[in-house]
């Protein structure tokens, strides 16, 4: 008996020093973890107030991870994160990603989100896919940070749609920051007035009758390949280096179809006294309005941006030829967005059906990460905000695209020319016969 006594006690002691040493190593990795998130959150918060901290909220070490490597680790526990053969009804894939984002506000396709959603400044307004592209097979979001410091805009440069200097409080018009407001927009006296015009908007050559408004929130997103320099978040006040580039290229498609296009090409940062970048959409929502009131024929408004992801997520090859990928961005702070996705939608599938690869989805947003929420498309139904190419896309990826995206626009513009023609007709036939 006394020998099965000792036994049973040296079992015990075993199991408690296994126990403990198992307990003490879970402390170090819990006070560890704490240690390094507070470390991010301090630097993030940094960046945010002085926009130069040498911590780059983990934006950099995220861009740098394949989301394979996030991947393969949920893998193991979730093996219907495998990828899952073609198959007309919902995979096992899919219903996972679904439900596990729904519950958790993680996507698992692309688990750097589960970084994101715990660090300051890497928020990237909680993006929702609404309807799924082709060219983007892991379901990856947009990717949105602001520019590096550096580059050639010394106003502080743009925040991709999203940014990483969030304005917490956002006003129905895409006001400013709580108990702020944003500087007049043509840097004048008038800080009563919503919504003034940096300067009469620029026209087209075919204004009278125009039907689109392209412009540019944050015109000074720009492409290494045009600016000549390697940069994670290039920025340019040349229309030759950024995304006014590429609206150009839009524009004159549309023109060349026969369609009265407006390019507004205002640099806000060298236009208005007092800069911030957090009032984009308050600046560009002015130019918006003002060319809506000159021009009423005005139908369609795109407000043309660029994604923060590499060549190789933002690039598609069709037929050996190489494009630019865009994405169509949807703001869920509108309460009419359902129509706003419509419309995007008409465009995504046009280029389904006849470039499949190019479209990376349309996304909706909500109102994190210094923005509105919206994007200015409560103004119209017909109002989208596209992503045109990456940070490293060529100008001949750029040309391509544009031009596909051009004569789509134009196509759809007079599809809906000849149904608004047969509706006025229908009306005027209707009232004669009474």
């Amino acid at each position: 008996m006394k020998s099965i006594h000792a036994w049973n006690v040296g079992r015990w002691k075993d199991n408690a020093l296994r126990v403990l040493a198992m307990g003490r190593t879970l402390v170090i990795l819990m006070l560890l973890s704490v240690v390094f998130f507070v470390v991010l959150g301090l630097g993030g918060m940094a960046k945010n107030k002085l926009n130069s901290s040498p911590v780059s909220s983990m934006k950099g070490f995220a861009a740098s991870v394949s989301s394979g490597f996030f991947m393969d680790m949920l893998g193991m526990e979730m093996p219907h994160l495998a990828k899952a053969k073609t198959s007309s009804s919902p995979t096992g894939e899919e219903m996972t990603t679904f439900m596990f984002q729904l519950l958790t506000g993680v996507n698992p396709q692309d688990p750097k989100t589960l970084v994101a959603a715990g660090v300051p400044g890497m928020a990237t307004n909680s993006p929702v896919v609404l309807r799924k592209g082709s060219g983007n097979a892991n379901i990856e979001a947009p990717e949105d940070y602001q520019p590096d410091a550096g580059t050639d805009d010394p106003a502080g440069g743009n925040d991709g749609h999203g940014g990483q200097a969030p304005d917490s409080s956002q006003t129905p018009d895409g006001g400013g920051a709580s108990g702020s407001n944003p500087p007049p927009v043509n840097g004048g006296n008038d800080a009563g007035k919503k919504d003034t015009p940096a300067n009469p908007p620029s026209k087209g050559s075919k204004s009278a009758g125009s039907g689109v408004l392209i412009y540019h929130s944050h015109p000074r997103e720009a492409y290494n390949p045009l600016t000549g320099k390697e940069s994670d978040n290039p920025n340019s006040s040349s229309p030759a280096k950024n995304v006014m580039n590429v609206g150009d290229i839009v524009a004159s498609t549309l023109e060349k179809k026969g369609v009265g296009t407006i390019h507004e090409k205002k640099d806000y940062a060298s236009l208005i006294k007092g800069y911030n970048w957090n009032f984009s959409y308050k600046y560009s929502r002015a130019t918006v309005q003002a060319a809506l009131a000159e021009h009423q024929s005005l139908q369609y408004l795109i407000d043309i941006h660029r994604d923060s992801q590499r060549h190789d997520k933002t690039t598609a090859t069709i037929n050996g030829v190489k494009y630019a990928k865009v994405y169509f961005i949807i703001g869920h702070e509108n309460k009419n967005w359902k129509k706003n996705e419509a419309f995007a939608a008409r465009i995504h599938a046009e280029f389904e059906k006849s470039y499949p690869g190019i479209s990376r989805g349309v996304w909706g947003k909500d109102g994190g990460g210094g923005n509105n929420g919206e994007y200015n498309q409560s103004l119209s139904p017909n109002s989208i905000l596209i992503e045109i190419g990456g940070i490293d896309n060529t100008q001949e990826e750029l040309r391509r695209t544009a031009t596909l995206l051009g004569n789509i626009v134009a196509d759809l513009y007079w599809k809906d020319q000849k149904v608004q023609k047969v509706d006025a007709s229908a009306k005027t036939n209707a009232g004669s016969t009474k």
